[in-house]
C-alpha cells in the first residue's frame, strides 16, 4: 500500500517564508513543476522555468514565497515579477503533488497578491497553459478575469491570460508591512 502525505489540519498550519530562487528548498519544487509541464506538453519545460533571471523574482519588483509544513518541508510556492509599472505577473505557482487539493495554491495566490499590493502594484496578470485545467479553475475561483473566450477549446487559444485588479485599499493597509518585506 502506498502512503500519502497527510494534509496539514488546515492551511493556517503552514509557515510562509519569502526566499530567493537560489534557496535550496525551491529547487525540488521547480524540478517537479518542470517535470509536470514536460509530461503535459510533451517537451522539456525546464528551459521555460529558467527563462527569467532569478533577479526578476526579488525585491523590490518581485518576490518568491514558499509554504512550509511545521517541520520545514516546502509544500507549495509561487512568485511574481514586474510586468509593468502597475502590474505584477504571477509565475511558478505550484503545489507539491503529494499535497494538492488542500487549498494551498489559493493561499499562495492570496499571499502573492498581498505582497504585490504592498509593493504598489494595482493589477495582477498571469497566463497558464491550455493543458492545466486545475490552474484555470483556481484562477477563475479566486476572482481572476479571463482575457480569452472561456467557451473556446483551450488548445486553440494557447496560453490562457488572466487579470485581476487589486483593491485600492490594499496598499494603504499594508504600507507598514511593505517596509518589512
Amino acid at each position: 500500500m502506498t502512503s500519502v502525505a497527510q494534509p496539514p489540519s488546515n492551511t493556517a498550519d503552514v509557515e510562509i517564508v519569502h526566499v530567493p530562487v537560489s534557496d535550496p528548498r525551491v529547487g525540488p519544487l521547480l524540478r517537479e513543476l518542470g517535470h509536470e509541464y514536460s509530461t503535459r506538453y510533451g517537451k522539456d519545460a525546464h528551459g521555460e522555468i529558467a527563462r527569467y533571471p532569478d533577479e526578476e523574482f526579488t525585491p523590490p519588483h518581485g518576490g518568491l514565497l514558499l509554504l512550509l509544513l511545521e517541520h520545514g518541508e516546502p509544500v507549495a510556492g509561487g512568485a511574481f515579477r514586474r510586468h509593468d509599472a502597475n502590474t505584477a505577473e504571477l509565475k511558478r505557482i505550484w503545489t507539491h503533488s503529494a499535497h494538492r487539493r488542500r487549498g494551498l495554491a489559493r493561499r499562495v495566490v492570496a499571499e502573492l497578491e498581498r505582497e504585490a499590493a504592498a509593493r504598489g502594484y494595482r493589477r495582477i496578470h498571469l497566463t497558464t497553459g491550455p493543458r492545466q485545467p486545475e490552474a484555470r479553475g483556481l484562477y477563475l475561483a479566486t476572482g481572476y478575469t479571463p482575457l480569452f473566450d472561456t467557451e473556446a477549446d483551450p488548445e486553440t487559444v494557447g496560453p490562457l491570460p488572466f487579470e485581476k485588479h487589486l483593491p485600492a485599499g490594499t496598499r494603504a493597509a499594508r504600507t507598514g508591512e511593505a517596509a518589512a518585506l
